[in-house]
């Protein structure tokens, strides 16, 4: 028994490594056949490379290696970075990955601008978005979600992993403008709480005012 758990332990590592792109369960076992506990290997292959020099990772639904996040640095300056996107193209990726589904009509309200259709074209040809169906609304627009590749691109486990807003200004990653008009808009709500809390005053002042003017009349009654 133990013997062909470690020959299936063995498979399930040879097909994870010889993967060109993470692997579902369901891919893992067209390749090493159904009778194996395949969430149980998994499971003990991440414990044996944990401290190793490569690291098996969970991404979603997804089983892949990759380098140890200690060690990343000693092959940064082997990879080719082909291309890097544009501020729109970042606005784009980052509207779709917090607001996904989501269609162009709604990126573009989102940021106030037009969304070029290179923009989403160079996104989808990176492997970071792809379309996730159609808006079931007049119109049935297309509407676009972010991919697995682009949670293992940038180190996420799922999409509950992304940066809150905290997490993004403490990092230096929101524009001024930005951080401006949050501002903008804090001030607006508070002015308009002091407003609605302002009128409420004046209709409990008036309230009072009425109701003392009834009690006088009954009195002279």
């Amino acid at each position: 028994m133990a013997e062909a758990m470690d020959i299936g332990k063995r498979a399930v590592e040879a097909t994870l490594f010889a993967s060109e792109k993470p692997m579902t369960i369901a891919d893992i076992k067209a390749y090493v056949g159904e009778e194996l506990d395949i969430r149980q290997i998994l499971a003990g292959l991440q414990e044996d490379f944990q401290h190793r020099g490569i690291v098996l990772i969970k991404t979603g639904d997804r089983w892949h290696f990759q380098t140890a996040q200690d060690l990343s640095h000693l092959l940064r300056r082997e990879r080719a970075e082909l291309r890097k996107l544009s501020r729109a193209g970042m606005e784009t990726l980052a509207i779709i990955a917090y607001h996904e589904p989501v269609s162009r009509a709604e990126i573009e309200a989102i940021r106030g601008v037009q969304v070029a259709k290179g923009t989403l074209d160079v996104l989808m040809e990176a492997g970071w978005a792809r379309p996730a169906g159609r808006r079931e609304v007049p119109g049935r627009p297309l509407i676009y979600a972010t991919t697995a590749e682009f949670l293992t691109h940038f180190g996420l486990q799922s999409r509950r992993d992304l940066p809150g807003i905290d997490d993004l200004k403490a990092a230096g990653l929101l524009d001024p403008v930005d951080l401006a008009f949050e501002q903008m808009e804090l001030e607006a709500e508070a002015e308009t709480e002091a407003e609605q809390g302002s009128d409420d005053s004046a209709e409990r002042e008036f309230a009072d005012d009425v109701g003392v003017l009834l009690e006088n009349q009954g009195e002279s009654a």
